[in-house]
């Protein structure tokens, strides 16, 4: 079966779940709201619809631009169409005790509700509840994550071996991002390519500069397919490295294996942090190491969870999370090695991302 026809029978599951947490909870309803939570639950990508979840109740809502592409429904909810003022009318659907995406939804947005929903009307913060959902990932899931990495992985590889001296960032970026469209995907996120002294700022835009030889150059990129995201980075070398560059590098990837050693179901989000950093920072280079270990990965290419100094999470079963630890010297070089991982109960489960991590060299 394919995944798009599995992910019917997954969504309807996940509403279920959801209506589970509300009950747990003790709430009437969870009110939910953004985007990207509407498609996990019902697949829906249009921009305005709202789904309704409580224990007896699965209410779709969007507007008439939308009537034709429910006219079938939405398997196992009903369906309401509302005209005129969406918010009003969003308002006379809600119960009295709502739970809200507090990280979604504005201050604006939630005052109306308040206005012209029932009285003594509450909208709870409960983001959590569908956050929570979409951070385990099902077998359906994971397979379109996979697909994305090959697919962005082979974008990358095909990519090298074009060569990069010569070539500005913004070319090679250009070429990224076209070729994964070309295949059939978006980019995850506008794929970075950062070259020379450049490769210092860890989220340094594409410019006109041209790559020289024997420079590092960072390429971190994206693809996504199906709704899904994948995140990759891998730092090669224009030339033959001097003995600096090389000991950075060999440090990076050091903290990144190691903390892929330790990756597991019930490890710490900052505890593992805290493994990749002491590696840098028994190195000498602890300042240089300036942003978290890493983070989750799915309808998103940054979800839940963080991995970072003061995260409060633990890693679960079948988190999709990146290890992304880097060195950044102002004026001179950064190195940044990212893998995407599946965690398991003992260990990495899988590794989506393919290339080696072995200093490379390309034109």
């Amino acid at each position: 079966m394919s995944p798009s026809a599995d992910r019917r029978g997954s969504r309807t599951e996940r509403v279920d779940r959801l209506a589970d947490l509300v009950i747990e909870r003790e709430l009437g309803a969870m009110l939910v709201t953004s985007p990207v939570s509407i498609e996990y639950l019902t697949g829906f990508t249009g921009t305005n619809g709202a789904l309704i979840v409580g224990e007896d109740r699965r209410l779709f809502v969007t507007d008439p631009r939308y009537r034709e592409w429910v006219a079938d429904g939405i398997e196992g909810l009903e369906v309401e169409i509302l005209q005129g003022d969406w918010l009003k009318g969003l308002a006379g659907l809600i119960g009295s005790k709502t739970g809200i995406e507090d990280g979604f939804m504005t201050v604006r947005v939630e005052t109306k509700l308040a206005e012209h929903g029932p009285a003594g009307i509450e909208l709870i913060p409960s983001g959590e509840l569908v956050e929570g959902l979409r951070r385990v990932k099902d077998p359906v899931e994971i397979e379109l994550i996979a697909e994305a990495s090959k697919l962005a992985d082979q974008v990358l590889g095909e990519v090298l071996a074009e060569g990069l001296a010569g070539r500005t960032e913004a070319e090679v970026a250009g070429v990224i991002t076209g070729r994964i469209r070309q295949e059939g995907g978006e980019p995850s996120f506008p794929p970075i390519v950062a070259a020379g002294p450049n490769s210092a700022s860890p989220h340094a835009e594409p410019s006109a500069r041209v790559i020289e030889a024997g420079e590092p150059v960072i390429l971190d990129l994206g693809a996504k397919l199906d709704g899904y995201c994948s995140d990759c980075t891998r730092t090669v070398f224009t030339g033959p490295p001097d003995d600096r560059a090389r000991e950075v590098y060999g440090i990076v990837v050091e903290s990144n294996e190691t903390a892929l050693s330790e990756t597991a179901a019930g490890v710490g989000c900052a505890a593992l942090d805290e493994v990749a950093r002491g590696v840098i920072e028994r190195a000498g280079f602890g300042d240089r190491f300036v942003h978290g270990l890493g983070h989750g990965v799915g309808l998103e290419v940054h979800e839940e969870p963080r991995l970072g100094p003061r995260s409060s999470e633990q890693l679960l079963e079948r988190d999709v999370v990146t290890i992304e630890p880097g060195i950044y010297i102002p004026g001179e070089l950064g190195v940044r090695v990212e893998d995407l991982v599946l965690v398991g109960e003992s260990g990495v489960e899988t590794n989506f991302s393919s290339h080696s991590k072995d200093l490379l060299e390309v034109g």
